[in-house]
């Protein structure tokens, strides 16, 4: 049974972890290594492309995490990847014990537990499982489905219009929810929208940082681009700010296949209604941010296409989270299974 101790260590393992911030296509891990009279010897998160968290903490340590604790947010890996198994490396590094929250997922990395108690080391699993299992939801669907994780951003007005009849869509929402967006962009490692939207507004689709400067190429999500129509070679979708690919397929769950295969585990759909009917209506959208200005255009192009063609076949949403940013509302909803009951 975990101690008080461990358990206070595997908090701070999560703050670290939360303030390392997406890591993807890796898991969001954080570590502490404790003595064995458990004082905090160091502390180390999972680097995007690079070390894990347990290695991390292991190289601040040093010898001083011979005889001692890991306490960390995820079972150590079990398989040679871009580094080595995290768990051959604890086993090397004298750990005598290992406590962990979240069972890896991930069947080519899975195991570390096992391998960790056949070399003679004491292992607890599944202290504050939850938490760790809500930090890396995206993540821990897209290694157990096969697929990223969908998340479909769209912002519109009252009336459900994302553009006007004259195709002009910036902005409907004001600059609180657009800073806001550019948070929820930094937790996907790929954003998506189709040829239309780059023809319309010639979207850099980039993330920018708290004081609002671009952050390097190598932390940008992947720039994902679906259609077959031309876009012009200097569209800024293009540029050097970020990786970018052009997808010619109008299939869904092709689109969602190429990405999985370069490893994509969270895209971030930014399309215009075309697109993101076209996911809606295959089932793969797994998440809707919505942004609603307080304002009516009467007119112009709905947030969405395709669908329901009969009341009786409306799909809810299930709302997790209603919050006011800026002027705007913002909500968070799961796409439901079930059509609205009659409740008449």
């Amino acid at each position: 049974m975990a101690s008080d101790i461990e358990i206070d260590a595997m908090r701070r393992a999560l703050e670290i972890a939360r303030e390392r911030g997406s890591v993807l296509p890796n898991p969001t891990v954080g570590c502490v290594l404790l003595t064995p009279e458990g004082r905090e010897i160091s502390r180390g998160a999972t680097i995007r492309h690079g070390a894990h968290a347990e290695v991390d903490a292991l190289r601040l340590a040093g010898d001083a995490a011979r005889g001692g604790t890991a306490v960390v947010t995820l079972e150590p890996c079990n398989h040679t990847g871009r580094t080595g198994p995290c768990s051959q490396a604890l086993i090397r590094a004298g750990i005598r014990r290992v406590v962990f929250a979240q069972a890896d997922p991930h069947v080519t990395a899975a195991g570390g537990a096992d391998t960790l108690r056949a070399a003679g080391i004491s292992v607890e699993a599944g202290i504050l499982a939850d938490e760790v299992a809500g930090m890396n939801a995206a993540w821990t669907f897209a290694v157990t489905e096969g697929r990223p994780f969908v998340t479909w951003k769209y912002a519109a007005t009252l009336d459900g219009r994302s553009a006007a009849p004259d195709g002009t869509s910036q902005w409907i929402t004001g600059v609180e929810a657009r800073r806001d967006v550019h948070r929820f962009r930094a937790a996907s490692d790929a954003i998506m929208v189709g040829t239309g939207t780059v023809l319309a507004d010639d979207p850099r689709l980039t993330i920018r940082d708290e004081h609002d400067q671009p952050v390097p190429r190598e932390e940008q999500p992947l720039r994902v681009v679906v259609g077959d129509s031309p876009i012009p070679t200097a569209a800024r979708v293009l540029d050097e700010a970020a990786p970018s690919i052009v997808i010619s397929s109008h299939d869904p769950a092709a689109v969602l296949a190429q990405l999985a295969e370069r490893e994509v585990r969270h895209v971030w759909l930014e399309g215009g209604p075309r697109l993101a009917g076209a996911f809606w209506d295959a089932g793969l959208i797994d998440r809707v941010i919505g942004y609603i200005a307080p304002a009516m255009l009467g007119a112009g192009h709905p947030a969405v296409s395709g669908g329901a063609s009969t009341l009786s076949d409306l799909r809810p949403l299930d709302i997790t989270d209603l919050t006011v940013v800026g002027s705007d509302i913002r909500f968070i909803g799961a796409p439901g299974h079930s059509a609205r009951e009659d409740d008449s």
